[in-house]
């Protein structure tokens, strides 16, 4: 227990402490202010399941499990010592244990006790990690960071050790000494009764005042800490909730805000500086726990190119840190984000794939300020790869990006019969065939065969025909919103006028904008991909297979745009499953996919430099499989993935899921 003078000086120290505290999150929260939107709203209506998946960190198993597991050893600890602190402060202040002798009271000096080893146990595996491994330092790709910024990461990941080392590990030793002290042992502090036998050459006097100091350094430290936790990387530990509270989970994860380009008021479009980013994304900066698990899971910088994701968190962080008093209070950042996070090429290197928003363990959307800033170079700074003004063009003038005349879109199926919406008007079933199948000589074969499909299981279906134009994914993946805004609104005004029905596309990135970001311009649709109604039509014995087939071995390629995006994995398995094929299935699958490196409108430009292209890193694992069959269930996979065949000569043959049915009906 403290004399009154200790009392009275440590209320003081609290009162100095707190006040410090609130300028650094007072800043924080000024700092994330000043990007642009409506301000971040906590989603009240899914608090209890979103508090479970923040307490749990339901994100950070995906990968990583040993190192998640010592993560939890440390977060859970620090959780409860919240509880901890508050329990030593008041056993400093008046006689007694904290919450007494009875059940409650053992149960919360086991748990401190537990939680506090396993704390001082994950640490140890992370600076061993950080500091003799260095793996959380490695960009073995040209990104270009801050300078100083791996020294700052290792200053900082140093200090924070410390502190945990220091206040975990000197209120276990004050404990130890306590039960020494007391002169037996406590069952319920078994880690600290394991260590009081080393006090026993010291008197008693001694162990007062190493019990008294041990109290002062573990709480004085939070009481230096707390002002400075805001600038570290752990202040993941309340980001995160931050993010995981104020995200819509209607809302699509890495989805950009539509731009107003009637108001008059906007002087510029997309991001060039960090105020221009959305306060989601400024947040993110904040949040990043510099894990590195977006840099592993990006196909671009796992293929050689500039782009890392996490390079992109960590330079907005740390210019954050060095500038967030004048940030704050409303000062200019002056640096472009081309300077400051990332470069030209990093830029364009994203195939907007999602893997970095999928396996960020704190909900970070790097694909959000990547199209910000693609926006901004496009329709700001008028800066952008040559090779988009071709499909632009194309998208705008004739509604699809190949270029081609909008009247040849029906000539794939000239002699098919296929019904337009004016043949067939209650059709139930509207068929958005899409621009590759419509204009490229492959994809055509991957409509032809599902046309066969279709009518072997005798469904009602109609397509739009001549009144089709491009969804205008390629255009807002490529940053010219103003097209992307264009086809919406038409492609919207069309549907409503025909009615609600179900849409079919054989192409993710259609499903995921007619589906779900045309909801922002007035069209709320029913979109079905192919693989998805071919699961359906099996389910329900409308398809039959030939029996007499033989059996093949295929390996599924899950397009990001079905997968990732759009959370559909297990219907193109139904699909194969009902065939006469050995499926045997990649490493990377399902959510986990890699992508074919087609997206984020790289099938219209040369890829960026580095060691291999994506579609052949994708290919090779698919190759090694051993299966005879690539299956794919996108348009855009089709076309790279065939080609990393024919430039590799690989012995995989690439197949659309409905092009096997086909041959097999």
């Amino acid at each position: 227990m403290l004399t009154l003078t200790e009392k009275t000086l440590f209320a003081l120290a609290v009162v100095f402490s707190t006040y410090g505290t609130f300028l650094g999150f007072s800043r924080v929260a000024r700092a994330i202010g000043r990007g642009r939107g409506e301000p971040l709203e906590i989603q009240w209506r899914r608090a209890l399941p979103v508090a479970v998946k923040w307490l749990t960190m339901q994100p950070i198993w995906k990968t990583r499990r040993l190192s998640s597991t010592f993560h939890a050893m440390i977060a859970w600890g620090f959780v409860f010592y919240i509880l901890v602190n508050v329990g030593d402060v008041v056993e400093g202040y008046r006689p007694g244990r904290f919450l007494g002798e009875l059940v409650a009271g053992d149960i919360y000096r086991l748990l401190a006790d537990v939680l506090s080893a396993f704390v001082l146990v994950g640490m140890t595996w992370f600076v061993l990690r950080r500091f003799l491994f260095g793996q959380d330092l490695s960009f073995r790709n040209a990104v270009p960071l801050l300078e100083g910024t791996r020294q700052r990461i290792r200053t900082d990941s140093l200090i924070v050790a410390a502190f945990i080392f220091c206040h975990v590990g000197f209120r276990l030793i004050g404990k130890s000494i306590e039960i020494h002290a007391a002169g037996q042992s406590d069952p319920f502090q078994p880690f600290a009764a394991v260590i009081s036998p080393v006090w026993s050459p010291l008197g008693e006097s001694a162990l007062a005042v190493g019990h008294h100091l041990s109290w002062w350094i573990a709480l004085g430290l939070i009481l230096c800490f707390a002002p400075y936790f805001p600038y570290t990387k752990h202040f993941h530990l309340i980001m995160a909730g931050v993010n995981f509270f104020t995200r819509d989970e209607l809302r699509t994860p890495g989805a950009v805000d539509v731009i107003d380009f009637e108001d008059e008021s906007l002087e510029s479009y997309g991001a060039l500086h960090l105020e221009d980013l959305p306060r989601r994304s400024l947040a993110d900066a904040f949040a990043c726990i510099m894990c590195n698990r977006c840099q592993d899971a990006c196909p671009a910088y796992e293929t050689g190119k500039e782009l890392s994701p996490s390079a992109l968190e960590i330079n907005k962080r740390l210019w954050l840190n060095q500038n967030l008093v004048p940030f704050s209070d409303g000062a200019e950042s002056q640096v472009g984000l081309l300077d400051l996070a990332m470069s030209e090429s990093a830029l364009w290197a994203c195939t907007t794939c999602g893997a970095c928003v999928d396996i960020c363990p704190v909900g970070n959307e790097p694909l959000v300020d990547i199209l910000e800033l693609r926006r901004g170079q496009v329709l700001t700074e008028n800066t952008f790869p040559s090779e988009f003004e071709g499909a632009w063009r194309g998208m705008e003038r004739n509604g699809n990006p190949w270029n081609f005349g909008s009247a040849r879109r029906m000539d794939w199926a000239e002699d098919l019969g296929i019904p337009t919406i004016e043949d067939n008007p209650d059709a139930p079933l509207l068929w958005w065939v899409g621009c590759a199948p419509s204009y490229d000589s492959r994809a055509q074969k991957t409509a032809r065969a599902l046309v066969k499909v279709l009518r072997a299981a005798d469904i009602d279906f109609a397509v739009l025909g001549h009144r089709e134009r491009c969804s205008g994914d390629t255009a807002r993946r490529s940053g010219n919103e103003y097209l992307f805004t264009e086809l919406a609104a038409k492609n919207v005004e069309t549907l409503l006028s025909i009615g609600p029905r179900r849409i079919l596309t054989t192409c993710p990135h259609c499903l995921h904008v007619l589906g779900r970001e045309y909801r922002d311009f007035g069209g709320s649709f029913d979109v079905i991909h192919h693989t998805q109604l071919i699961a359906e039509l099996v389910g329900e014995g409308k398809l039959e297979t030939t029996s007499d087939a033989e059996t093949t071995t295929v390996t599924f390629h899950d397009p990001c745009y079905l997968g990732r995006h759009g959370r559909i994995t297990e219907a193109p398995r139904e699909a194969l499953h009902a065939l006469p094929v050995l499926s045997i299935e990649m490493p990377r699958r399902g959510m986990r996919s890699f992508c074919c490196g087609a997206g984020g409108g790289q099938m219209w430009k040369e890829e960026e430099p580095g060691r291999q292209a994506v579609s052949h890193e994708r290919y090779r694992e698919a190759a090694e499989t051993g299966a005879e069959t690539l299956a794919v269930g996108c348009p855009f996979c089709l076309t790279m993935l065939e080609d990393a065949s024919k430039s590799t000569d690989g012995p995989l043959r690439v197949k659309d899921v409905a092009e096997l049915y086909a041959e097999r009906l």
